[in-house]
């Protein structure tokens, strides 16, 4: 359903608005969760090592991708806050145009790097045939990916975020579904995990498609307005390359410290790598807050309400407090139980390294929710370069962190790269966010100011 968020109570409307991402997240994180467990109790350790291995090239790729697409809609949700329809549909001509492209050349730079890549994964030699295999059968998944994340996107910047959750919790089912046919009955080891995840992204995206044509006539085809104008495409590429850019940099400095881990081996790998999901299953209440702040500053700029850009923004800060609470008491009472599921075989090395990093990293997940709702709010702004910025201290410091804690502290001291990044990007875009704001502010009353004297140049005083 189409909703307008520049009228009605801000705080309640982001809360609406986050929740279906929210359960949306929690669903692709219980699908990513499901696929490693079928693969590490059906297939073994080895097996869940090359997933965790690959993780952050997959995860770089895709970053591009939802960066990419987020920075596209954005555009949509600020001409459809302005209500400029035929606008919204120039910019949902230019979002298809951009998001072939951009599929096309990732999908073929992947194919054609994809084994010097892994290699500077430094993925060990015992898993790296697997960890090919299975990255060579996701890389086929990425036009669709990107085409679901664009779909899903000009939906949302509409106000609509509860379809795109029926359309993930579809495809999700669809894929754990098809991890066991494929690996339980056709034994088709970890490429049938990467197949059922391209055969779902196939299916997510052509149902975005019929929902589309169905509901949401504003984003649909229109002979007259579906043409090509090289100065609204720049208008959107000005958004949509530094997004993109942004969440590279952010995903590259995760595939840095993976590089590292992966050198400490395989028990080490698959600590890490069920710790990490288990620490993004928990802060998923944050990242649903951040996107729906994304939405909501984009129409409010839009619409020239900034004051309700500032109400929005308080009250979540409020909201993203009591989540890292809330997560901080839930990881550390629960986390080493939820690592055990991942194996058949208990390995007490495992689960205690895997705790070791979540009792590291619990502290900062209120820093981890700023960086969400500030740079998530910047960008809905259309002020890319500050997200950027902090993306780029974010990659610095990670990587700094874990190249020289883990020479000094062992693996342990990677635990601490991503925690520190957390809390020097997250003050970096809390205090740039108040500056821009008020900047705005100041900008739109000068504006306003001049609106009046001209009215009393030319018609004189009000009696």
């Amino acid at each position: 359903m189409i909703k307008d968020l520049t009228v009605g109570k801000p705080l309640g409307l982001i809360i609406n608005f986050a929740l279906p991402l929210f359960f949306g997240n929690l669903v692709m994180q219980i699908f990513q969760l499901s696929d490693m467990i079928i693969v590490g109790r059906m297939i073994g350790v080895n097996a869940l090592a090359a997933v965790g291995a690959t993780a952050p090239l997959y995860f770089v790729v895709l970053m591009i991708a939802f960066g990419f697409t987020g920075g596209l809609t954005i555009i949509t949700a600020q001409r459809f806050g302005a209500k400029d329809y035929d606008g919204v549909k120039k910019s949902v001509c230019h979002c298809h145009i951009a998001s072939l492209c951009i599929s096309l050349a990732l999908t073929l730079t992947m194919l054609i790097f994809l084994k010097p890549l892994l290699h500077l994964c430094n993925i060990p030699p015992k898993i790296f045939e697997q960890s090919y295999q299975f990255m060579l059968v996701l890389t086929l998944s990425y036009p669709f990916i990107i085409f679901y994340n664009m779909l899903s996107g000009l939906i949302r910047a509409l106000g609509d975020s509860k379809t795109p959750l029926y359309f993930l919790i579809f495809s999700c089912f669809i894929n754990i579904f098809l991890n066991f046919l494929f690996i339980a009955w056709f034994k088709m080891g970890i490429i049938g995990s990467a197949t059922g995840t391209l055969i779902s992204n196939i299916l997510a995206a052509f149902a975005c498609y019929v929902f589309i044509y169905a509901k949401m006539p504003l984003l649909w085809y229109d002979k007259k307005l579906w043409k090509y104008k090289a100065e609204i495409m720049k208008d959107h590429l000005k958004l949509a390359f530094p997004m993109a850019a942004q969440f590279s940099i952010l995903s590259f400095s995760i595939a840095i410290v993976q590089s590292v881990c992966n050198s400490f081996g395989e028990e080490v790998i698959a600590a890490f790598a069920t710790a990490t999901r288990i620490e993004q299953f928990a802060t998923q209440p944050l990242l649903a807050l951040g996107l729906a702040m994304a939405t909501f500053s984009a129409q409010n700029w839009g619409a020239s309400l900034l004051g309700r850009i500032r109400r929005g923004v308080k009250g979540a800060i409020i909201v993203t407090a009591a989540i890292a609470v809330i997560g901080f008491i839930l990881v550390r009472l629960y986390g080493q139980y939820a690592i055990a599921i991942f194996m058949e075989d208990k390995n007490d090395f495992i689960i205690q390294t895997g705790k070791q990093y979540l009792l590291i990293s619990t502290p900062f997940y209120f820093f981890l929710g700023m960086i969400f709702v500030f740079r998530n709010s910047i960008q809905g702004l259309g002020k890319p370069i500050v997200p950027l910025i902090s993306s780029t201290l974010e990659l610095a410091v990670r990587a700094f962190a874990a190249i020289i804690l883990a020479k000094t502290a062992g693996y342990v001291g990677i635990f601490y790269a991503g925690p520190i990044a957390w809390f020097a990007a997250g003050v970096y875009v809390m205090i740039s966010y108040f500056y821009i704001i008020r900047k705005e502010t100041k900008k739109k009353l000068r504006w306003q100011l001049g609106e009046v004297r001209q009215h009393l140049k030319e018609n004189g005083p009000i009696d």
